[in-house]
């Protein structure tokens, strides 16, 4: 129901109570007078009836008009903020959709990580270009050398080029993933002690050929690193198999996963650094005994070239003595009063008489 039927019906409303009253009044044989008030208000109330109804239109059209303004830019605030939403749901859904194609390109990666690792000779391959990438991000190239063959024939995967002592360090990749996936999937006890005991066996096996194999007594350092490329068969290896591990120390076979060797490399890093500076020490030391050599035989030199400025210093004093008389002697000769007119001159034997 609108304010303008509100309005209508309580000034149908007052005309009724007005009418009313004026039928009572006829009823109850009012005078006259009272009917004529009676019906004067009626009149009145009809005219302030009308001009309310027009103030009241009046006022609708202008609440119509705010409310119908409020309301347009309330739509379109709204309109701005849904295109805001929906540019923003866009912009989320290409970095999903992005997202997405990463992830389908890292299961792909994934997938051929798995079948590589599940072959055992690519797996060795993994493992040796992991070693080739740890070792030349840590040590010059002219420290180290891959697939090196030793003087038994035996062929290595990496040599540290160190000085002696210890000497060249080899290290060889070994990856034991079918046992170590064994013993992780293991469910009983039992077979979890049979898959140890595989993974022991496999290892030791590595262990017996590296010792065997990379340590040559003379041409080698009398140590050498299994490195394994995964530090979960390397932590896995030191959990399970802690006697295995006692027994590769002492037959000096070091076994390290990638973190481990990096340490390795960047401290045989730091003592190829020393080996070169204690050879230019050496170099600047036979430097320096040749200078001072040379130094002694120019300190002797130097003597003997005074000496021979002395001589000469005596014989300038000596120059300028004898300097010193002849000038001496010429003053002299200078101050001889010589007088040559003629009648001064004596007489010449047998000029007397002229």
């Amino acid at each position: 129901m609108t304010l303008d039927m509100i309005v209508t019906l309580l000034a149908l409303a007052a005309v009724i109570l007005l009418l009313a009253m004026l039928m009572r009044q006829r009823g109850s044989g009012g005078d006259s007078e009272t009917l004529v008030e009676l019906r004067g208000q009626l009149a009145q109330l009809a005219a302030q009836s009308g001009e309310f109804q027009k103030t009241v239109a009046s006022q609708m059209q202008e609440t119509e008009g705010r409310l119908g303004t409020r309301l347009e830019a309330s739509l379109r605030d709204q309109n701005d903020r849904t295109n805001r939403s929906l540019t923003g749901m866009a912009e989320k859904l290409a970095v999903i959709e992005q997202a997405n194609a990463h992830i389908t390109a890292l299961t792909g990666q994934v997938s051929q990580l798995q079948n590589i690792l599940s072959n055992k000779q690519a797996r060795g391959s993994f493992g040796e270009v992991q070693l080739e990438n740890l070792v030349r991000d840590a040590l010059p190239e002219s420290a180290y050398s891959f697939q090196h063959t030793l003087g038994n024939g035996r062929r290595v995967d990496c040599q540290l080029r160190m000085p002696a002592p210890p000497g060249p360090v080899c290290i060889d990749s070994k990856f034991p993933l079918e046992s170590y996936r064994a013993l992780a999937a293991a469910g009983s006890e039992a077979e979890r002690t049979a898959a140890r005991r595989a993974m022991e066996a496999d290892v030791r096996k590595h262990i017996s050929d590296i010792a065997e194999r990379y340590i040559v007594p003379g041409e080698t350092a009398d140590s050498a690193i299994m490195f394994l490329p995964s530090e979960s068969v390397y932590a896995e290896i030191n959990l399970q198999l802690p006697k295995l591990v006692d027994e590769s120390r002492r037959r000096r076979v070091y076994m390290a996963g990638p973190d481990n060797l990096m340490l390795i490399l960047h401290t045989v890093r730091a003592i190829l650094r020393d080996a070169r500076m204690h050879e230019a020490a050496g170099v600047i030391k036979t430097e320096v005994e040749t200078m001072l050599q040379d130094v002694a035989r120019l300190d002797e030199r130097i003597k003997k070239l005074a000496t021979h400025f002395g001589q000469v210093e005596k014989d300038i004093d000596e120059i300028q003595t004898s300097t010193r008389k002849i000038t001496s002697r010429g003053a002299k000769i200078t101050r001889i009063d010589v007088a040559e007119e003629d009648d001064e001159r004596p007489g010449l034997p047998g000029q007397a008489g002229h």
